[in-house]
């Protein structure tokens, strides 16, 4: 697959996921991905990105810490 930006060449790998809810930065670890080899750009297929949405939604329901990091793997289980 061509990358959406530079057009460049991805491949699967592993990458991590950072948003910041403000009161929070979520650091989701080992996220399955395709990566450009040219931008490092990273995009996510539609099953990951609802399974990213539901571990942001559940840190964001019980925020405890500033800085959360969340394995992939076990977010998703």
């Amino acid at each position: 697959m061509k990358c959406f930006f530079c057009k460049g060449q991805t491949r699967e790998e592993t990458t991590k996921f950072i948003v910041d809810l403000g009161a929070c930065v979520v650091i989701v670890k080992n996220v399955p991905a395709l990566v450009c080899q040219q931008c490092g750009e990273a995009s996510f297929s539609d099953e990951v990105a609802k399974q990213l949405e539901r571990i942001v939604h559940a840190v964001r329901n019980s925020i405890m810490t500033e800085v959360a990091i969340v394995e992939y793997a076990q977010g998703a289980a």
